[in-house]
Parts: structure tokens; C-alpha cells; sequence
């Protein structure tokens, strides 16, 4: 059978990409490591009774966003969320994931931090008489770390206004007490040393160093402490680190539950369940923002077993069932998971500004049943028998009602043999896969798709032209007009030389020389950006230069390569000059007016950024602006005796006819 060169590439690309989706599966898969054999090796500390110790709950609050320019209720409802909701619900902690302030100009593009928003900050925190006897944990974001050069600068406000940062700069562990169990929490803090101006400051970094730290931590909370939970702004999937990364370090804990952290703002609310177990077996759980929604997140530890809500400020009653658990987030090798099967009461946590009047529940399709109060406020209680509940999925179903009339239902899923549920592939995603590499492949294969086509049709004519034969291609069907399209413009070189050149100077060269931190000039490639004497390694660098080549390199290569061939057409076609064919003309030079005003715009973003000298020294902004006018001046004024050598030996298909009209000769 002959073998074709086309069939041999299709072959590898098809192997490559195999490749790469198993790469992908893997990363995400989730394991299950649920075994009998492993259950019966487990000792049991506790039974799942009717007595209210051993249980413990707390409260997550993320991306405030305190702002002296936008929306002054986030600082408003935050002053209530710590008189009323604290004070209702008196959780042992309170996680401040990071992004406290703003930190944005009033134009939302620059970024420096301002004083007066740590001020607000402190000032809620202060008038909160429930923070007496409740711990608040609170650590940095990117936002609190914009234009911040170090953690021992002045300008790093967290270190003066946080409740935390007088005590510690960095990650830190507390370990805290209720009754006869203590619990350890530690806070990663993953903010670059140098806190660029936004928007090369998204990605998390922990150094060598830091990561001993952290593995001394976790040492700590594993001798000290019975359970161990983690915080932090930034996902790990958006965390730079040498290997063995963060991940493993707070897997590695037998007591480690989770990973509570914020930052992605549940991508716009696209992605409003964005959680996931690690492969390293502990829970991971983004938590939507402050700033634009108004979530929390009340989560607690009963008997051993982790469970959580996130719930939107005031909207009450509040409900969280601790037992039996939510089938999707059991961790098998790290909770008795086996203890539901052997309990005997069902266990919920119910909260409200108003005396609560019923609690209810029902199970699968069974009838409503009155759960009972416990000795301890909020804690409610029912005794149920799991063996009546077989293998696979159940559900249990919640309703409060309390005296002003409101109700709530919730319904939970779970399991008593360990039968589990799968997670969504977006939030494995966004929670799995390593941002930085994901971002670095994006952008590799955008700058491939950008310069390789253009360099094989170029090197196609050669060949062609070698051995005089005509160009194979398919004769009908949009393919083959684009083909043709594309085949011209690789081979003008005013045209093809500095559209190739540009994607290649974007992975090589520098994008601009400016004050990247105030007062300190750095300089930015993609691969990583120099400033104040340090190196900040590239990695949104690269979604960034993704984002330039989709939104501008593919445009422009397609606007110019439609405009060259339309002109070509038009002189085929006697080059009639009427009304039709200037309207033509116009729509077919528009597309080189919108990308110049889009890449002005992008240009003028970058300005407020990162100032003039950024702009002025700054290739990545301006070169476009250049490119643009350059294409579309040639595109428009380009002799039309270089188009039609350049089109050699292209055979245009008559639609007509169906007859082949050469539109260029060998000989031109």
C-alpha cells in the first residue's frame, strides 16, 4: 500500500494528540482508592452518635476586593458579615483567602496599593466585638501584593492593617483547641517577592525555601494537631514551585483535609462548583468572590469527616449536613468514611438570625421526619438505621423553617458502602492541570499555527516552481479560496517577513522596558521578567501573548491575505470601478481599521499599566499599531504585477465554466 507524505503526518499528528489527551486524563483523573480490605485496617476513633464533641465548624471568606473607588456596600455588607453573621453562627476561625483590597486605580487598570482601603479593612475587623472569641486568619493575594516591592517594604500594608501580618510576613501555621481535639491550619502564602503592577502579577510562586517551610509546618500539625486544614489565595494549579510542588506536601498529611483557597472567582460564575480532590487525596475548593457575589463558605469537621456549603450573604437558614456525608468530597485515605455505615444519628448543622421552628428531613422517597436539638445550639439530630440504605446513591433531603417564615430545603447525596460520584471535567481542570505549562503549550501552538503555514506554502512555491507542474489542491469549497489566499500573502516578502517576525520576536525578544513596580524598571520577556535585582519567572506572560496572537496575529493575517486576493479578482475582472465596487473596497479594508483601534486600545491599557516609558520601550504595544498600517498600506497599494507573481502557479477554478483560468504565468 502506498504511503503517502500527507498520510504519515496525519498518522503522527493523530499519535501526538492521543498522547496529549492521555496526558490530560491523567492529570485530572481522580483515584479510587476505596478498598474493604483498607477499611477493616482502619482504626475507628469514633461513633456518629448523638453527642455534639469532636465537632467543629468554621467560615471561609475570599477576594474582598475593598475598594476606595468601586462599590462601597463590599465594605458595608463586610461590616455586617462580621457583626451578624459571625455572631449567629461563632465559628471557631474565620480564612481571609487573600485579595483584602482592591488595590486598582479608579481607571480599574493601574494598580498600586492605597492605604486608605487596608484602613476600611482594619476598621470592619476593628468594630467586630465577635472576633474576641473568634480567631481570624487572614492571608495575601495578588491584589494585596500589587506594586509591592518585598514583603519587609513600607508599601506592603498586610504587614501594618491585617490582624496576621505583624506576625507573620509570610505562610504561617496556628493550631488551635475546642474541646478535646485541635485542629491545625495553615495559611500558604504564594505572592511573587516582587509584586509587579497588574497584569503580570496572577500566578503564584514558592520558593525552595518556602517550601521547607512548609514542609516543617505540615510536620508540625501531624505531631500536634488531629486534623489540619489548608489555606490560601492562589489555586495550586495557578502555583509556581520545584518539584515535588505544593500538592504533595499537603497530601502528604494523614489529617490533611483540604485546601481551602479563592482567586478564580468561579471564572465569572461559569464554574460556580470549581472543587476537586487531588490526586494527592485532599480536597481542593476555590470559593467564589466577596467583591461581586457576596459568598461564604461554612465548613466543618465532625467526627472526622470534612463537610462544607457555600452560601450567599444573607440568604438564611443556613444548613450544612455533617453526617451522612456528600458522596462526592468522601476521602477515603483520610476520613473514617466507614463510620457512616455504622452510625447511628443523622447530624446537621442549622443557622439563623430567628428561633428555628422545624427541622426536617427525608430520605430517598420515605416520608418527613422531625429532627431533634441537641444540648449544643445548632446542632441537629436524628437517629436513622444506614444499613436500610443498600449499595450505590441516596439522598437525603433538609428543610428548616424558622419564625419569620423563612424555608429552606437542601438536598444532599450520599452513600453508605463508599459508592462515590465523579467531579465536572471543567473544575478538575482549572484545579488540576498546571496553569503555567497549560499556558506555555497554548501559546507554543499558537505561535506554530502562525508562522509554520505561511513558511510551508512559501517553501511549496519553490518547489512548484521547481518542477513546473501546477499546484494540487482542492478545487471547490472555501478550502481551497483560502489556500490560494494564504498562498499569496506567504509569498510577498514585505508582507510575509514582519507578520513571520513578529509571533517569533514575542517568544525571543524583549516586550518592554518599564517601571514594572514603582520606582523600579524592569524589563519583560516572555520566559520571565527582571526587576529590583530579581527574577520573576514567566508564566501569564504566556496567556497573555496567546490572547495577542488570537485576537490580533490571526486576524491580521487573515484580513491581509482576503484583501490581496480581492484585489486580484477585481483586476481579473477588468477592474470595474462602480458604486458596488467601492462599498466592496470599503468592507474589505475595515477589518485594518477595527484591529488598529483595538490594538490602540490595548496599547492605551498598557500605558495606564505600566506608564510611558513601558509604552514608548514596549515592542509588544506598539510594533501591532506599525504592522497594521504596514499591511494594509501594502495589501492596498501593492503593485498588482508582484500579486499576480506571487500567486504562481495557483490555477483559480472558473465557477462559471467549471474551465481552469490561470491566474498567474510561469513566466511572469
Amino acid at each position: 500500500m502506498k504511503v503517502t507524505k500527507a498520510g504519515l503526518i496525519a498518522v503522527i499528528l493523530i499519535v501526538i494528540l492521543s498522547m496529549f489527551v492521555a496526558n490530560i486524563v491523567n492529570l485530572i483523573a481522580v483515584s479510587d482508592s476505596f478498598k474493604e480490605k483498607d477499611v477493616k485496617k482502619r482504626s475507628k476513633s469514633f461513633i456518629f452518635g448523638n453527642s455534639t464533641e469532636h465537632l467543629m465548624w468554621f467560615l471561609q471568606i475570599s477576594d474582598l476586593h475593598l475598594s476606595i473607588f468601586q462599590d462601597s456596600e463590599r465594605v458595608t455588607e463586610f461590616q455586617e458579615f462580621c457583626d451578624l453573621t459571625l455572631k449567629i453562627i461563632k465559628p471557631l476561625v474565620v480564612l481571609a483567602t487573600g485579595d483584602l483590597t482592591d488595590a486598582k486605580q479608579k481607571d480599574t487598570i493601574g494598580s498600586k496599593q492605597f492605604e486608605e482601603e487596608w484602613i476600611k479593612y482594619r476598621n470592619v475587623l476593628n468594630k467586630c466585638d465577635t472576633l474576641q472569641n473568634v480567631k481570624w486568619l487572614d492571608i495575601r493575594g495578588n491584589h494585596d501584593n500589587f506594586d509591592v516591592p518585598g514583603v519587609n517594604s513600607y508599601r506592603n500594608f498586610f504587614r501594618t492593617y491585617s490582624m496576621q501580618g505583624k506576625s507573620h510576613l509570610r505562610s504561617y501555621i496556628e493550631i488551635l483547641t475546642q474541646g478535646t481535639d485541635k485542629y491545625a491550619f495553615i495559611g500558604m502564602d504564594a505572592c511573587p517577592e516582587q509584586g509587579l503592577k497588574r497584569p503580570f502579577n496572577f500566578v503564584g510562586i514558592v520558593q525552595d525555601n518556602q517550601l521547607k517551610e512548609l514542609k516543617d509546618m505540615n510536620i508540625k500539625a501531624e505531631n500536634e494537631a488531629n486534623y489540619t486544614l489548608w489555606f490560601g489565595h492562589y489555586p495550586t494549579s495557578c502555583i509556581l514551585s520545584h518539584k515535588p510542588g505544593v500538592r504533595p506536601i499537603i497530601g502528604s498529611g494523614h489529617h490533611s483535609l483540604a485546601y481551602l483557597c479563592g482567586h478564580f472567582h468561579s471564572m465569572l460564575g461559569f464554574v460556580p462548583n470549581m472543587y476537586t480532590i487531588q490526586q494527592d487525596g485532599f480536597l481542593e475548593l476555590e470559593l467564589a468572590d466577596w467583591k461581586d457575589n457576596r459568598m461564604f463558605r461554612l465548613a466543618a469537621v465532625d467526627h472526622g469527616l470534612f463537610s462544607f456549603i457555600d452560601i450567599k450573604h444573607r440568604d438564611w437558614p443556613i444548613i450544612l449536613i455533617t453526617n451522612p456525608k456528600h458522596a462526592l468530597y468522601q476521602l477515603y485515605d483520610k476520613e473514617p468514611i466507614e463510620a457512616i455505615s455504622e452510625s447511628t444519628h443523622i447530624r446537621i448543622l442549622v443557622f439563623s438570625p430567628n428561633t428555628i421552628l422545624a427541622v426536617r428531613i427525608k430520605l430517598d422517597d420515605g416520608i418527613w421526619e422531625t429532627c431533634v436539638q441537641s444540648d449544643r445550639e445548632h446542632v441537629y439530630l436524628h437517629e436513622w438505621d444506614p444499613q436500610r440504605y443498600g449499595p450505590g446513591i441516596h439522598h437525603i433531603q433538609v428543610s428548616v423553617l424558622d419564625e419569620v417564615g423563612r424555608e429552606k430545603s437542601v438536598t444532599q447525596p450520599f452513600s453508605v458502602d463508599g459508592s462515590r460520584m465523579k467531579f465536572g471535567v471543567v473544575p478538575r481542570l482549572l484545579l488540576m492541570l498546571n496553569f503555567s505549562v497549560s499556558l506555555q503549550m497554548l501559546f507554543g501552538f499558537a505561535t506554530v499555527l502562525s508562522v509554520l503555514p505561511l513558511c510551508f506554502l512559501r517553501f511549496m512555491k519553490q518547489k512548484l516552481l521547481a518542477s513546473r507542474k501546477p499546484v494540487s489542491v482542492l478545487i471547490n469549497g472555501k478550502v481551497n479560496s483560502w489556500v490560494r489566499r494564504l498562498w499569496i500573502l506567504a509569498n510577498i516578502d514585505k508582507i510575509f517577513v514582519p507578520i513571520v517576525l513578529y509571533p517569533l520576536y514575542m517568544a525571543a525578544g524583549p516586550w518592554a522596558v518599564g517601571e514594572l513596580i514603582d520606582g523600579y524598571i524592569g524589563v519583560i520577556f516572555i520566559w520571565g521578567i527582571f526587576v529590583n535585582g530579581s527574577y520573576v519567572p514567566g508564566s501569564f506572560t504566556y496567556g497573555y501573548a496567546f490572547v495577542q496572537l488570537f485576537l490580533f496575529q490571526g486576524p491580521l493575517v487573515v484580513s491581509t491575505a482576503y484583501a490581496l486576493d480581492k484585489r486580484l479578482q477585481l483586476s481579473n475582472n477588468g477592474g470595474l470601478i462602480n458604486s458596488m465596487v467601492k462599498l466592496k473596497t470599503f468592507f474589505r479594508n475595515l477589518p485594518f481599521l477595527i484591529l488598529f483601534f483595538s490594538q490602540m486600545g490595548m496599547a492605551y491599557t498598557f500605558w495606564l499599566a505600566y506608564g510611558t516609558i513601558a509604552l514608548v520601550l514596549g515592542p509588544i504595544r506598539l510594533w501591532p499599531l506599525f504592522l497594521t498600517l504596514w499591511a494594509w498600506y501594502h495589501a492596498s497599494r501593492m503593485p498588482l504585477r508582484k500579486i499576480r507573481i506571487a500567486a504562481v502557479p495557483w490555477i483559480e477554478v472558473n465557477d462559471s465554466t467549471g474551465s481552469y483560468n490561470s491566474i498567474g504565468a510561469f513566466s511572469s
